[in-house]
């Protein structure tokens, strides 16, 4: 297999379900709450570490209960917790998530805390472990800076690199360029290209936009709809499957670990791309985020439930 790292965030998930999505000034009764390990570096490191590939994770916690947390999920899941840089003059982030229980629908609030302050000296101490690695994703969660920093040492080292553009921010042409794919989804890819996404056909020219901006393969999430890739040669499609959607929160992160590690395993972007999906799928069947990615005994009967071959 491919070495494989994912440097990112790391947020305690406080996340209530409710009857629906409150109101601007609107208190609703829960149903439902539970604290738990999250945020997309996390998310996405447990997701490739359960279906099949353990890769390195960096992030950057507090010493208090939930940066405790992390490193103990990181360890159940066979990450090494000592990769993760701790600060006890910062806050462990935490993440508040409303859950619609009828549709399954979320809204998020997240406050990085610790992983929003990588220095220079984080970064470069980062990059000196990524030598040896075929793949590296990261997300937008952390401080711009050290995205910046860690992507352009990647590349320096021939690291194909995998930008999660989330939560959506303004990005410099310079991050963009040499990409060997960006990830986001319908919302960010119209933020960030300034080009609606109405139906299919207009991720044609959405990808043109990354393209332009010297990105090498361009995926597209596209909640209900299912997914999109653009390999600059080809385009495809594919739809989500039916399964009992359960909570959404989390899908994004899924479908980024599962196509990291479906690369890590030898499969071409195409069927990584699929293997994606299925990770993806499969997360929204529970009810969390980390706690929800599926394992691979999980993905390997899904996959021969359905025939589908990679």
């Amino acid at each position: 297999m491919e070495k494989i790292a994912v440097i990112g965030s790391y947020v305690a998930d406080i996340m209530a379900r409710t009857p629906h999505i409150p109101a601007l000034g609107e208190t609703v009764k829960g149903s439902f709450f539970r604290i738990g390990a999250g945020g997309k570096g996390f998310n996405q490191a447990i997701a490739a570490a359960k279906s099949g590939n353990i890769p390195l994770f960096v992030t950057k916690i507090g010493d208090d209960h939930f940066g405790a947390m992390a490193l103990q999920m990181l360890q159940e899941n066979g990450i090494d917790p000592a990769d993760s840089i701790v600060d006890p003059a910062e806050d462990t982030g935490i993440a508040l998530i409303s859950v619609d229980e009828q549709s399954g629908q979320n809204e998020i609030i997240v406050v990085p805390g610790a992983s929003g302050t990588f220095t220079k000296k984080d970064t470069a101490k980062i990059a000196a472990c990524l030598a040896g690695f075929s793949y590296l994703l990261v997300q937008l969660e952390i401080n711009i800076e050290a995205t910046l920093d860690l992507v352009e040492q990647a590349k320096e080292m021939c690291i194909k690199t995998i930008l999660n553009p989330a939560p959506v921010q303004e990005i410099p042409d310079s991050l963009y360029k040499g990409l060997f794919l960006i990830s986001p989804n319908e919302v960010e890819a119209q933020q960030l290209s300034g080009l609606p996404y109405r139906s299919d056909a207009d991720c044609t020219p959405i990808a043109e936009f990354f393209f332009s901006k010297g990105v090498q393969n361009v995926v597209i999430t596209l909640g209900k709809r299912g997914a999109y890739l653009n390999t600059g040669k080809d385009e495809y499609f594919i739809d989500n499957y039916k399964v009992p959607v359960v909570d959404t929160t989390g899908a994004g992160d899924a479908f980024n670990g599962g196509l990291l590690s479906g690369l890590s395993k030898g499969m071409d972007l195409v069927n990584a791309f699929n293997y994606a999906n299925v990770v993806a799928n499969l997360s929204i069947t529970k009810t969390g985020t980390s706690n929800a990615m599926p394992n691979k005994q999980d993905i390997d009967r899904f996959l021969l439930e359905h025939a589908i071959v990679l």
